[in-house]
């Protein structure tokens, strides 16, 4: 087991994402028949796989600068029959500073962390991050190597694209420095790009995230700016702009450019909805962990927390209301994936207790969004630290709350980690199972749970 003290070897304070379970495991482990307090649920047939950085020299210059990490647990017939962590092996992961640009002097979308999310689609497990092409990696985590949609895909792909559940399609966009700046993307359900639009924007800005609906795309144009002499130094290349303004842009899904209409909103930052979708009047409702600001200056931290609002977007007098839903800090939200781009009612986050770069709280939070996001957490108790919950159905047709929420869970008593199984329905209750792991999971991003169909039925 690898432990991390919190000055280096000259006596200099390590910076944050160095230090405790954000610091890297410098060991790739294989471990079979893990044990388990409690009982897994037998429906539970799939893996779990969450992507986060992980240096592989044990050092990077920002937390969302290391290379990715995979660490997957499998689940079937009630038993954790595997746990695998594997780093991703990119280009820049293999080759000594492999060059970021080609002859032509665009970017090499080749080269890439793939450090933010994994996902399936189209038969194909991909682990994302949104400044490069995926990485295409196996149901072990072996990686098989960058996919570009044979060939048709030209630009960085997010790491948070979409998956509508009524067509299968997979929705996304990459972003960029350099003109253009956005290009949204959608993929049939097979995985075959079928369309590439490039949408006007006046800058270049961190655009992390977006929504979908039945009927929309919504694309988030905020004013967090790409500054060149932040990138020249190396280190994270934006920063809040007071001039830049802040605005959501909507597009009908299959729409091209033209099509896309900007509504002006407060300045805020958003690096993540929880869902969004047409409402029985037309309007656009989308909820969001909104910053106020970020990155204004030199601190890596916000001066406020993120918290759950609501932003409804009325279509026909082309305004955009804001609601607060909830005021504790929180990040990594997600639905019932079902849900996705359609009326939700549950929502799940991370309570962060203070800004999500600096400390994690020890309790998730169940929303219940029709009842004005009255919430139920769950504390796993002190020194219990869970990572970004994922929710999974009991079957196809189950209740949107009817199944479990699964999370990575580090415990600072041991310096290690566990898979939580809770009752998304009992979610206070106590964990349904919990997975002891055999190697410390380090805070990371988003993951997923995936089902391969001939496997796993």
């Amino acid at each position: 087991m690898t432990t991390t003290d919190s000055s280096s070897a000259s006596g200099t304070a390590l910076a944050f994402h160095l230090t405790a379970n954000y610091a890297p495991v410098m060991t790739e482990v294989t471990a079979h028949a893990l044990p388990v307090e409690g009982a897994i649920p037998r429906a539970l047939r799939g893996r779990y796989v969450r992507n986060g950085p992980n240096p592989k020299t044990g050092a990077s210059p920002h937390w969302f600068m290391g290379d990715g990490m995979l660490h997957g647990v499998e689940l079937r017939d009630g038993r954790a029959v595997w746990y695998r962590n594997r780093w991703v092996r990119t280009r820049a992961f293999l080759e000594e500073d492999p060059p970021r640009f080609g002859p032509d002097g665009d970017l090499d979308r080749t080269v890439g962390l793939a450090n933010t999310h994994v996902i399936a689609h189209g038969g194909r497990i991909l682990a994302l991050v949104e400044t490069s092409f995926p990485t295409e990696v196996t149901r072990e985590l072996d990686t098989v190597g960058c996919f570009d949609f044979g060939g048709r895909l030209t630009t960085a792909m997010t790491a948070h694209p979409k998956i509508c559940p009524r067509t299968g399609e997979l929705h996304f966009f990459g972003y960029s420095f350099q003109p253009p700046f956005l290009t949204y993307h959608r993929a049939d359900a097979g995985g075959r790009l079928v369309q590439s639009e490039a949408i006007e924007v006046p800058g270049p800005t961190m655009i992390h995230d977006f929504a979908i609906t039945d009927g929309h795309v919504v694309f988030m144009d905020l004013p967090v700016v790409f500054d060149l002499e932040l990138a020249m130094a190396g280190t994270m290349p934006y920063r809040w702009s007071d001039e830049y303004g802040a605005r959501l842009g909507v597009m009908p899904r299959g729409g091209t450019n033209a099509d896309v209409r900007w509504h002006d909103v407060a300045p805020c930052y958003v690096f993540h909805p929880l869902n969004a979708y047409d409402d029985a009047d037309g309007a656009v409702v989308m909820d969001v962990v909104r910053y106020p600001e970020l990155w204004r200056g030199t601190s890596s931290a916000p001066a406020t927390p993120p918290a759950l609002h609501r932003w409804r977007i009325d279509l026909t007098a082309g305004r955009v209301s804001e609601q607060p839903l909830d005021p504790r800090a929180i990040e990594f939200p997600r639905c019932d994936e079902r849900r996705v781009g359609l009326p939700h009612r549950y929502g799940y986050a991370v309570y962060t207790e203070q800004p999500v770069d600096r400390s994690t709280g020890t309790a998730l939070i169940k929303y219940d969004l029709r009842a004005g996001g009255a919430a139920t957490t769950h504390d796993f108790g002190p020194g219990r630290l869970p990572a970004e919950p994922v929710f999974v159905p009991a079957s196809a047709r189950a209740g949107e709350d009817e199944g479990w929420v699964l999370a990575y869970v580090y415990d600072a008593a041991r310096d290690g980690s566990d898979l939580v199984i809770l009752d998304a329905a009992a979610f206070s209750a106590k964990p349904v199972a919990t997975i002891a792991l055999p190697q410390r999971v380090p805070f990371g991003f988003h993951g997923s749970w995936i089902v391969d169909p001939a496997r796993d039925g």
